[in-house]
């Protein structure tokens, strides 16, 4: 039934370019007639070519296991206050982003911070080739800006760490053995209700043998928490045994070394400019409020194209005037 629904979104894909070539077909010859049809013509190409940026995007998404969903864990570096806060304004950006492309999303795991902020957060990202898409933010974020939390109003430079797992089906066998897990059970912590520490119905298991720690908290049930818990640790270990057979093409492990200096992936400039660039696909976006609030659909789609050609990005006529 997958691979039928596949195949119908793949003809009805090539149904709509065809119309959509049809109506600017249509258009030209109106203006050869003398017609004024240059408002509509620039509208529907425009929308043709970011249709097909859109397909092209899914079309890079070729690996084993890109059309997955996701599990996306983030950590703050060290800064205290500042990277915590930074690393909150990540997951409201993933959070928007998946809203935005209609996946459905779980936060099975919120750490708060002392003051502002999180001490980490894990969250699924439930929908067709969202580990794919995501793979692009894993690694080191910086964030240069001046602190909201300083007297002084100076510049600060903050870290965070994305790491993305994908999600396995329940027909890959992953062994775990009792004797290599150990459960712990602890009082959730949040924002209130009446089970918040009251009963220990949050979940952490702990993988003996690999060192892998997996924990969630967002159930009453200690049950339901111990399933997504057991999902979590279940997509790790899985993702634990690929990186073993190919450690040349993954570099995850590596990313997890330092989260400061000189390790970013993409550094994210608030002040004294306003700027974003990737370190890997050159890309440069000035319009920085609109991937806070989710639109990554560039970067995402520059990393793609690296990772499939090996070629760079440009910064866009658009984003040089920003930056101008």
């Amino acid at each position: 039934m997958q691979d039928r629904k596949r195949l119908e979104e793949q003809i009805a894909q090539d149904e709509k370019i065809s119309a959509m070539t049809s109506d600017l077909d249509t258009l030209l010859e109106l203006g050869k007639e003398g017609e004024s049809v240059s408002a509509d013509f620039e509208r529907d190409l425009k929308g043709l070519t970011s249709y097909l940026e859109a397909l092209e995007t899914k079309m890079l998404l070729s690996g084993e296991n890109d059309a997955r969903s996701a599990i996306v864990t983030i950590h703050p570096g060290a800064g205290g206050t500042e990277s915590q806060d930074w690393a909150e304004m990540l997951l409201r950006m993933y959070l928007r982003w998946a809203e935005r492309n209609r996946f459905e999303t779980v936060l099975t795991d919120r750490q708060e911070g002392e003051g502002a902020g999180i001490k980490s957060a894990t969250f699924e990202v439930n929908g067709e080739n969202a580990y794919g898409l995501l793979q692009s933010e894993v690694g080191v974020h910086r964030l240069v800006r001046i602190s909201p939390f300083d007297a002084n109003a100076r510049r600060h430079t903050s870290f965070a760490s994305v790491f993305v797992y994908p999600q396995i089906d329940d027909e890959i066998v992953i062994d775990i053995r009792p004797e290599d897990l150990r459960v712990d059970t602890f009082r959730a912590s949040g924002a209130g209700g009446q089970h918040v520490n009251r009963t220990d119905s949050a979940i952490r298991m702990t993988h003996l043998s690999t060192g892998l720690v997996v924990q969630c908290q967002n159930e009453r049930s200690q049950h339901k928490n111990r399933a997504s818990a057991m999902k979590q640790l279940r997509a790790k270990l899985y993702e634990h045994e690929l990186a073993k057979k190919r450690v040349e093409e993954r570099k995850l492990e590596d990313t997890k070394l330092g989260i400061n200096f000189g390790s970013q992936i993409r550094s994210y400039v608030l002040a004294p400019y306003r700027m974003i660039k990737d370190n890997r696909t050159k890309l440069s976006i000035g319009d920085v409020d609109r991937v806070l609030e989710g639109d990554l659909e560039a970067l995402i789609h520059a990393y793609l194209v690296l990772r499939k050609t090996g070629k760079t990005a440009a910064t866009t006529d658009a984003d040089k005037d920003d930056l101008d």
